[in-house]
């Protein structure tokens, strides 16, 4: 059974301009330029969502719900360089990493339980590291699939981490709204109210024919989705760079037999994932983190065979 994750920063651009300037935490950041332009907003911080304001909304539009909020203009060099670092983390867990955008990304992990844990586990160590190496939030959903590891990643923010069981998936989606479901707009929303259809369970209940006749293939598109069936893939945009395994301990260790048999460990982790992707390794780097946080990183290459 497949182990995906759905990982979301939570309010990317407003995020990183909080995290630049500590001051702003807490008040309604609005990103997107001049609140007297003709802009719209690119991202919100969750005390500005509080007075409805939300991405793509007019700037002007934004001014008006919140008058007191602080408008910003974007820094696109700086969301892609955190963004850079952040999916850097997720590549380190496994390199079945599909980039939606900047700041949200599918990870298909289920090759990496053995080294790292369970979904659920991996999902954890994910947003700690996320939250100590670059000081961001992240949400992740946790599924068998890409379609219910998005929704559960999005049910809690900020913060979010929802697991759906394996085998809970028309459950999990069943009392949620249609409007969650991959390919129901406005439009399939009226339509699907129109036989009293308004949560996914409902969808799911409703007659193929009656679909099939409403909205051609695509409605059979939808009952499969609201049954939780999606078999798509996690499509890496690129090969992975590198694939790498990290410990942290619970205490200070000096003893040199521990160190070096949980070397040792690592890199047999790492071995195995390369074996399973029939992948060869160019190089080794050794990266040591004090308290801290000062890394101390040495590379080696590998001689080719």
């Amino acid at each position: 059974m497949r182990t995906i994750l759905h990982a979301d920063l939570d309010a990317f651009y407003a995020s990183v301009e909080e995290l630049d300037q500590p001051s702003l935490r807490g008040k309604p950041v609005i990103v997107g330029g001049d609140p007297g332009g003709r802009g719209v907003v690119s991202a919100a911080s969750y005390a500005a969502r509080k007075f409805g304001v939300h991405s793509a909304m007019p700037l002007r539009t934004a001014a008006r719900l919140c008058p007191d909020g602080v408008f910003l203009p974007g820094r696109p060099d700086r969301y892609r360089d955190l963004s850079r670092q952040v999916m850097a983390i997720f590549a380190s867990f496994t390199p079945l990493v599909e980039p939606l955008s900047l700041d949200e990304a599918f990870l298909d992990v289920t090759s990496s339980r053995e080294a790292f844990g369970d979904g659920e586990t991996i999902a954890r160590t994910i947003k700690q590291r996320v939250r100590d190496e670059v000081g961001l939030v992240v949400s992740v959903g946790v599924a068998t699939n890409k379609l219910c590891a998005k929704v559960a990643s999005d049910l809690r923010k900020p913060d979010a981490l929802v697991v759906v069981p394996s085998g809970g998936e028309a459950a999990f989606l069943a009392p949620l709204p249609v409007r969650r479901l991959w390919g129901v707009g406005p439009q399939a929303r009226q339509a699907l109210a129109d036989y009293g259809v308004v949560t996914i369970g409902q969808l799911a209940a409703l007659p193929e024919g009656t679909l099939r006749r409403r909205f051609g293939s695509h409605g059979v598109e939808l009952a499969v989705r609201a049954r939780g069936v999606d078999p798509s893939p996690v499509v890496p945009s690129q090969g992975a760079k590198s694939i790498g395994h990290e410990l942290t301990f619970d205490r200070d260790v000096s003893d040199p037999a521990r160190l070096e048999a949980t070397l040792l460990d690592l890199a047999e982790s790492v071995a195995s994932r390369l074996r399973h992707h029939d992948l060869a390794a160019g190089a080794v780097q050794l990266k040591l983190r004090y308290e801290g946080f000062e890394t101390i990183t040495r590379q080696m290459p590998l001689a080719s065979q």
